[in-house]
């Protein structure tokens, strides 16, 4: 096999329910309901059942999922949270624009998972909330990290990337006191186009949510709060539908693929295969490995055809959307040696072993002439 080899094939998954998406946009479509319709309320609950959890509120994307989630905790300027240096961009950026105060923490070396104990020893008078980051399809160790922090401190889990995935037979996404998730494209559920849902067992806070999302309106023209506009459209929810009723399956596909890449690279000199944390099931939204020379061989796997990528390839506080948190180069160093080294192989549940081989065969190849 010579062709290409995406990281991600998003065409696989659309050939999958493309009969059943273009048959309830369609229903939408002769409704006219595009905002706010009847399959809104139904994904909202088919999510909240798959979770584990008791409300889901759909937003408009991951990133506005998570600030309305600290705001429904009522954090704001003068209050600090606290999250791993490793991590997408969101995860700060949702804190910023609440107006309070992103507090970094190191990784851990083995998962990159945010160090619990660390997370622990930077909580201060002022801390409201941790947010752990469910990464690469892990779920973050929240059940240690609860053990650890005073009552009063919230934790918002950030489980983007692990919808489905279980810590000690618990779902991602009801972990926390609230969590917030993103249905871009790419992700195990994945929309047509930006989407999210915060998602929790707290009705205060699913109401709040939902309160924030729709301008702070309860109801047409009544604003009792300032609110944002930020809600799942109906065609968006059609199509998490129809993907969702296949998710548990696509995972278990994804979880096959993980066992194959390690088979396939085990005893591959220069190359670490992921470790997954003591009680998690993940779902391998990524199958991430660290080698040294990551650039080199990055670019020889690219030019082959191979769609490997990088997450992500800078700490928070080296961004220079962060530089004003004052934290240079050594302030985090396993964050800062993981952002050298990682590198996401292709995976997706219609991969074939084939693929497999032939990304493992250029990446050893690679490695050899990096």
């Amino acid at each position: 096999m010579t062709g290409p080899i995406p990281l991600v094939d998003l065409a696989a998954q659309h050939a999958a329910v493309a009969d059943e998406v273009a048959a309830g946009w369609s229903e939408v479509l002769a409704r006219t309901a595009f905002v706010g319709g009847p399959q809104v309320a139904a994904f909202e609950a088919e999510y909240a059942a798959f979770a584990g959890v008791s409300h889901c509120v759909g937003m408009g994307n991951g990133t506005d999922a998570l600030e309305l989630a600290l705001r429904a905790l009522e954090i704001g300027p003068g209050d600090e949270c606290v999250l791993p240096a490793n991590t997408f961009i969101a995860t700060a950026e949702a804190v910023a624009r609440t107006g309070a105060t992103v507090v970094l923490v190191d990784c851990d070396p083995d998962t990159a998972l945010i160090d619990v104990t660390a997370a622990a020893a930077a909580v201060t008078t002022r801390t409201r909330a941790v947010v752990p980051v469910d990464l690469y399809g892990q779920t973050a160790q929240i059940d240690q990290l609860r053990a650890l922090l005073p009552p009063n401190v919230a934790i918002l889990e950030d489980a983007a990337q692990s919808q489905g995935a279980e810590r000690n037979g618990v779902r991602a996404g009801s972990l926390g006191d609230i969590a917030a998730t993103s249905f871009y494209p790419g992700k195990n559920l994945g929309a047509y186009g930006d989407a999210g849902a915060v998602t929790t067992d707290r009705a205060d806070l699913a109401e709040r949510v939902r309160l924030l999302g729709a301008h702070g309106s309860p109801r047409k023209y009544e604003h009792p709060v300032l609110g944002f506009n930020s809600r799942l459209d109906t065609l968006q929810a059609v199509v998490l539908s129809a993907k969702l009723r296949r998710l548990d399956g696509w995972n278990a596909d994804r979880r096959a693929a993980a066992d194959r890449y390690d088979k396939l690279l085990a005893g591959l000199d220069g190359v670490t295969t992921p470790v997954v944390a003591e009680g998690n099931t993940p779902v391998w939204h990524l199958y991430v490995i660290r080698v040294a020379e990551r650039d080199a061989v990055l670019g020889k796997l690219q030019a082959a055809g191979i769609g490997a990528g990088i997450h992500y390839p800078t700490p928070v506080h080296l961004t220079g959307a962060f530089a004003g948190l004052g934290h240079g180069v050594g302030a985090f160093p396993v964050s800062e040696l993981i952002a050298g080294e990682i590198l996401s192989l292709p995976l997706f549940p219609e991969i074939t072993q084939e693929q497999q081989e032939r990304v493992v065969s250029v990446l050893a190849d690679s490695l050899g002439a990096s």
